[in-house]
């Protein structure tokens, strides 16, 4: 399928070498807002290429391999001696070092979060920036001796290189992200790499992309018909409006499969809004189809949905298992299911997690968390023409604005994000207590770290225990998944001294950073833990009981944000249930995790009392704790993306 992007416009261009970064589309999207043509390919490409295509300039992107390492992308070691300005990120900045004489290594120390760099602000990459400036570093290498030619130009914190450059050789790197958004100035180092290095004119403009996606749809459907899966969210939503301007009506079959993990009510209201834009909706209800469900892994079949535990096979599942129902139901319509279109509302960063093909120029991308829409049989699907999906190449905000144009209504455009698995990927499942290699060691190192931490009120820092739990979850660390442990931080209060939520957070973003085996710390809400490590949970799989203890919890936390008025300044509140019992047998904890964020491929939590009132806080906790008596506990998460995903799965 044709992507949505256009080649139209001006004659300058640029070549973003994807390393296999998860950004490397979010710097493509970068780039294209400051009116700058891009194209993305693999790292591997041919400096002779890059000459003949008439590229202005050169950025190489992140990605999640080491440059020492014998599986590293290959690259063309010509490209640095052709004469173009080279912006190198994260691995880009590494590979500029070393080809050049610098080395690189793994220090005891990574860094996975924002933090603030010192900038040498008379670099030309730099003009017009502060002196410290706050960024996203996700590494776990680190520059150790610069190579000659070059000077540091930035440092983080902790003392590393974060930014070096060769202004005689025009290259320049920077070892955090200044394509996301949590870098507040990053598009001023883009704006002075294109503009100020490069000098580009940025006389790029782009058509309507509304019309862009209509002609594409007109394109590839021709006379056939579309079954198209809404789930009710703000993208299938949207992909079906744009469905509805591109295509006679009777060609558009609207499906919406109740997959059993559906928030409270959820198909009712789904149904209802989109009857109210004039989409007559097909609901089927599938929880049996659900549960027994089964896919293929690598080459052989899995277990079924309602007894594994593992989170990527349980969305590869959920993935087919939705394929195979509109087949069905493709029929029922009655459709051919071997020659009629499935759309879909899949976005940019879908992709990206997903690692598939269709956004990374090298193949070289880690599968953070497969995507039910991105499974290897959808993947199928797609490479025999048969998938329509109109949104791959935008972000969530962009999906949004294109739900304005289409004139859908702002209480449909705005509603939170829920994923098409639903619930499914909001329960962790386990059969046993996850705990790392020497799991006492881990947890006295958590308990260094507090008591070591720096901090103006030293009573504070007491205050705080730290715990290793005995379940895990899916991060997004250096490029690359992770699967790590949990930590959990609770407090020991005493009367005047409230959680310090400031600290709390600080403590947090720190623990990543020194214990590699962890890349998500909670708060947990009541009196503090007593143990460093707990070691017990309550086995835990998608059965109907365990599924309604969720969605009890989720209808509670969503139906006061909505009184508060909280959806739109809270991008996203994912409920997650997670086995750990807390020493009381049978029972399971609930996290929290209100999350802020733009480009939706990096974020920030929420921060109590000042993001979210610790009234309505406490409030959630207290209708929990006092309605869904298989709740033992209630946590916050405190972690931003990365280290950990928004989602726990």
């Amino acid at each position: 399928m044709e992507t949505l992007s256009t080649s139209a416009g001006s004659g300058e261009q640029i070549v973003i070498l994807d390393a296999g970064a998860q950004y490397a589309k979010v710097i493509d999207r970068r780039v294209r807002e400051q009116a700058v043509h891009s194209i993305i390919l693999p790292l591997d490409t041919p400096a002779s290429q890059i000459i003949e295509s008439g590229y202005k300039a050169i950025i190489i992107s992140g990605g999640p391999e080491s440059v020492n390492s014998n599986s590293s992308p290959e690259h063309d070691p010509r490209i640095f001696s052709i004469g173009l300005p080279i912006l190198g990120i994260c691995y880009g900045m590494q590979l500029l070092n070393k080809v050049h004489g610098g080395t690189v290594v793994q220090k005891s120390v990574r860094e996975d979060g924002v933090f603030d760099v010192q900038v040498n602000n008379t670099s030309p990459l730099f003009t017009g920036l502060g002196e410290k400036e706050s960024t996203l570093l996700t590494h776990g290498d680190s520059i150790d001796r610069i190579a000659e030619g070059f000077r540091c130009i930035g440092r983080s914190t902790g003392g590393i290189v974060a930014a070096i450059d060769s202004v005689e050789k025009n290259m320049f790197g920077v070892q955090f992200h200044p394509e996301v958004d949590l870098t507040i100035n990053g598009w001023k180092i883009f704006d002075n790499f294109l503009f100020r290095i490069a000098r580009l004119r940025g006389d790029y403009t782009m058509d309507s992309r509304k019309e862009m996606a209509i002609a594409a749809i007109r394109k590839q459907v021709g006379d056939a018909s579309v079954l198209t899966l809404v789930s009710g969210g703000v993208d299938s939503t949207v992909c079906t409006a744009l469905l509805r301007e591109a295509l006679p009506h009777d060609r558009i079959f609207a499906l919406h499969v109740d997959s059993g993990f559906m928030r409270k009510d959820e198909s009712k209201s789904v149904q209802t809004a989109l009857e109210n834009i004039g989409v007559e909706l097909t609901v089927t209800n599938s929880w049996d189809t659900f549960r027994d469900g089964q896919a293929m892994i690598g080459e052989e079949m899995s277990e079924t949905l309602g007894v594994t535990v593992d989170p990527e096979v349980k969305r590869k599942i959920i993935g087919d298992t939705f394929i195979n129902i509109c087949d069905i139901e493709a029929v029922k319509f009655g459709l051919d299911p071997t020659t009629c279109f499935l759309a879909q509302g899949t976005l940019r960063p879908d992709l990206i997690e997903s690692a598939s093909h269709l956004v990374s120029g090298s193949g070289n991308a880690d599968c953070i968390k497969t995507h039910h829409n991105d499974t290897q049989l959808v993947r199928a699907l797609r490479n025999q023409g048969r998938i329509i999906e109109p949104l791959q190449d935008y972000h969530k905000d962009e999906v949004r604005k294109l739900g304005i144009e289409l004139g859908l209504p702002e209480f449909l455009v705005w509603r939170q994000p829920f994923p098409g698995p639903g619930l499914a990927i909001r329960i962790l499942c386990a059969n046993h207590p996850y705990l790392p290699n020497d799991a006492p060691a881990v947890a006295k190192e958590l308990s260094s770290v507090v008591s070591s931490f720096s901090y103006e009120k030293e009573s504070h820092i007491k205050n705080i225990v730290t715990t290793l739990m005995p379940c895990r979850s899916v991060g997004v660390q250096g490029d690359a998944r992770s699967y790590k442990s949990l930590c959990a931080l609770s407090w020991k209060g005493v009367e005047g001294c409230p959680v310090n939520w400031p600290l709390m957070f600080q403590v947090a973003k720190e623990i990543p950073k020194r214990v590699h085996e962890i890349n998500r710390v909670i708060f947990v809400f009541g009196e503090a833990l007593e143990n460093d490590l707990l070691q017990t949970i309550t086995p835990t799989h998608l059965e109907q009981s365990v599924i309604d203890t969720l969605r009890s919890a989720d209808a509670i936390v969503n139906d006061i944000l909505l009184k508060a008025k909280l959806s739109q300044k809270l991008s996203q509140v994912p409920v997650i249930l997670f086995p750990a019992d807390f020493g009381v047998t049978g029972k399971r904890g609930i996290a929290l995790r209100p999350f802020i964020t733009r480009d939706f491929m990096t974020g920030l939590p929420a921060e109590p009392g000042k993001d979210v009132d610790l009234g309505i806080l406490h409030e959630i906790v207290g209708r929990i704790l006092n309605e869904v008596p298989a709740i033992a506990r209630v946590s916050y998460d405190l972690t931003s993306k990365p280290p950990a995903t928004t989602e726990w799965e």
